[in-house]
């Protein structure tokens, strides 16, 4: 018989899986009910004070000492009014956004023009600069309060708002840079190229076609900034000494919690510190999607 002759040999069934297989899925189904746990344990350990601070602050003093883990037999808004008025916490807020907004918008100007040109422009000495900027990662903020103290003070910005945007913005420059350096090299040439051969300049085709195509990295680096700055105590701590009414939240929210002594106002205490966290949580809820978004658009293109 010849090898044309021989019967083709039938197709076999697909065999279940081996012994070896089983254990591999068990360790693995093991693996995500550890990590799942773990990550629903730091989920309450994370919600629940939070949650506790909101509750707490609709009591009153009494029902917070006598019941600190019950219901509030009443919503005392009053708590929240007297935070607002009675403890200045209104004028720190306030003075928190103005500081915010001015830091993170010359954060963002500075640090996108940085990157863009670190991203799509060649020049002598290109990385050594980036690395510069980059190499700010790497000292912790308090670790130059001393020299930073003596360089505010020196040039005339000790106790001022121009002073603390100014700092604010510096330290947040290496993470800005290094991160929208990175996104703006996944944008794609080609546009850049034809708005070129259409007439547009540098500047036009920075401001008008670039960054609008970065907007999502943009939105997330400006996201993380405002968070920064917003829970930043160390710096204002340092710098703003002095003048009451120019002190940002944190340092409002500190000196009325280092103030109530024997006979705190623990419900105002509480009201104030929940104001203080309801702009994060706002940004968090209204700018999810965007975060996510521009986390991964970079390695979706």
């Amino acid at each position: 018989m010849t090898t044309l002759d021989k019967p083709a040999p039938a197709a076999t069934a697909p065999t279940p899986a081996t012994r070896r297989d089983r254990p591999i899925r068990r360790d693995l189904g093991v693996a995500n009910v550890f990590s799942h746990g773990f990550l629903l344990i730091w989920g309450l350990l994370t919600v629940l004070p939070l949650l506790w601070m909101f509750i707490s602050s609709f009591k009153t003093n009494g029902e917070i000492l006598a019941d600190p883990w019950g219901l509030p037999g009443a919503l005392h808004w009053d708590n929240w009014a007297r935070a607002w008025t009675g403890a200045h916490i209104g004028r720190y807020f306030l003075n928190s956004l103005l500081v915010v907004a001015g830091s993170v918008s010359l954060t963002m100007l500075m640090g996108a023009t940085a990157a863009y040109v670190f991203a799509r422009y060649e020049f002598r000495g290109r990385q050594f600069v980036y690395y510069l900027f980059v190499g700010g990662l790497m000292f912790p903020v308090f670790l130059a309060l001393v020299p930073l103290f003596f360089v505010v003070r020196n040039a005339g910005l000790f106790g001022t708002w121009t002073g603390l945007i100014l700092v604010y913005a510096a330290y947040s420059l290496p993470f800005t840079v290094f991160f929208l350096t990175a996104f703006f090299r996944t944008l794609p040439t080609s546009v850049a190229e034809a708005a070129m051969v259409d007439g547009c300049g540098h500047f036009r085709l920075f401001f008008r076609v670039m960054l609008p195509m970065a907007r999502p990295g943009l939105i997330s680096v400006a996201i993380f900034n405002f968070l920064t700055h917003w829970n930043q105590f160390l710096l204002p701590q340092v710098l703003m000494q002095g003048d009451e009414s120019k002190w940002v939240l944190a340092q409002g929210l500190f000196a009325l919690s280092v103030s109530q002594g024997y006979a705190g106002d623990y419900a105002r205490l509480f009201a104030g510190l929940s104001i203080a966290v309801l702009p994060v949580l706002a940004v968090y809820v209204v700018f999810q999607r965007q975060v996510q978004s521009g986390l991964t658009a970079g390695q979706l293109k």
